[in-house]
């Protein structure tokens, strides 16, 4: 089961996907400082699970190309 869909575009920036994994595992530090342990073990765990999927296993969109791919000379002299 996928919790987190990499191909989703709001993950496209690297930003965005750095600011993610950094505040789940903020607030995880935030929780074992407040002793807090087992909220400090969810935090984390997401953490860990983000960083998997938005930064180690994370594949960019192949990119399009803007104008569309002309045929060749060959192609048209089959048709006729």
């Amino acid at each position: 089961m996928q919790l987190i869909d990499p191909q989703h575009p709001a993950y496209r920036p690297l930003w965005a996907r750095i600011l993610i994994v950094a505040v789940c595992l903020g607030w995880a530090v935030v929780e074992i400082v407040t002793g807090d342990p087992f909220w400090a073990v969810l935090a984390g765990g997401a953490g860990v699970y983000a960083a998997y999927m938005l930064l180690w296993s994370y594949k960019p969109p192949a990119e399009t190309p803007d104008a569309p791919p002309q045929e060749s000379p060959a192609a048209e002299k089959d048709e006729d």
